[in-house]
C-alpha cells in the first residue's frame, strides 16, 4: 500500500493553511479560556483553568487526526506547539504580575467570616445556598458557629478554619430539618440566627435582622464539632 505522505501531514489542505492553523488555535485558546473563566470557580473545582484549558484543547486537536483522514497531522500537532506555548506564556505572565493572575483566576473570597455569611463575596459567586450547606455538611459542620472563616479558593473548593470547641458560637443550623423551621414569627423569646445572613441576635418577637434586615429567623444552635 502507497502511503500518501502530503495527505497525511497536510490533509486535504495547502501547505499555507498552517498559518491559518495558527490563528485558529490562538482565538480558540483565548475563546477556551474566556469561556472557563465566564462559567465561574465552581464550574472548574479541583482543577485550574489552565489546567482545563489544556486538556479542551490537545484532546480536540489530538482527537480529529485520528479519526478523520482529510485532518493532517502536521496541523495538528503545530496546534499542540500553539496551545502549549499560550501556556506557558501565560503562566508566566501570572507568575510576573497578580492583577494579571487575578484577572484569569479570580480571587479568594471569603463566604464566611465569624460565624456570618459574607454577603457581598458569597453573592459574586454562582452558588446557592443549599449546595454551600451540602458541601459544609460533608465536611461534618452543624452550624455557622463552628466556623471562624470560610474562603472559596480560585480552585472552586472551600477552606474551612474552625473555632476550638471552647470558642464556638450560636449559628445558623444547616441541617435540612432545622433550617426549614426557619420562620417570621418569634414564639419564643431566644437567641435566632438570621436565615439569610446567618446574624444571631437575642428575640422576643419577629423583626429585621440588622445586618441584612430579612426577616426569617431559625432557632440558634452552639453544639461542638464532632470530627
Amino acid at each position: 500500500m502507497d502511503i500518501e505522505w502530503d495527505s497525511l501531514f497536510l490533509g486535504d489542505e495547502p501547505a499555507g493553511f498552517l498559518l491559518e492553523v495558527l490563528l485558529r488555535s490562538f482565538v480558540m485558546f483565548c475563546c477556551i479560556l474566556i469561556a472557563l473563566r465566564a462559567s465561574g470557580k465552581r464550574g472548574i473545582k479541583q482543577l485550574s483553568i489552565f489546567e482545563l484549558v489544556i486538556i479542551i484543547g490537545l484532546g480536540s486537536a489530538a482527537g480529529d487526526p485520528m479519526f478523520y483522514k482529510d485532518v493532517g497531522l502536521l496541523p495538528a500537532f503545530l496546534v499542540f506547539i500553539v496551545i502549549v506555548g499560550l501556556y506557558r506564556l501565560v503562566t508566566w505572565f501570572s507568575g510576573k504580575s497578580q492583577n494579571f493572575e487575578h484577572l484569569l483566576e479570580g480571587k479568594p473570597l471569603y463566604l464566611i467570616r465569624d460565624g456570618k455569611f459574607s454577603i457581598s463575596d458569597f453573592d459574586k459567586e454562582d452558588l446557592s445556598q443549599d449546595e454551600f450547606f451540602s458541601e459544609l455538611r460533608l465536611q461534618q459542620v452543624e452550624h455557622l458557629g463552628q466556623i471562624k472563616s470560610a474562603v472559596m479558593e480560585t480552585t472552586g473548593e472551600v477552606s474551612l478554619l474552625f473555632y476550638p470547641d471552647k470558642e464556638v458560637k450560636y449559628g445558623l443550623p444547616l441541617y435540612p430539618d432545622l433550617y426549614q423551621k426557619k420562620s417570621s414569627v418569634i414564639h419564643k423569646a431566644g437567641l435566632y440566627a438570621c436565615a439569610y445572613c446567618g446574624n444571631t441576635q437575642e428575640l422576643e418577637s419577629a423583626r429585621a435582622c440588622d445586618i441584612c434586615g430579612h426577616i426569617e429567623w431559625v432557632a440558634a444552635m452552639n453544639t461542638t464539632r464532632i470530627a
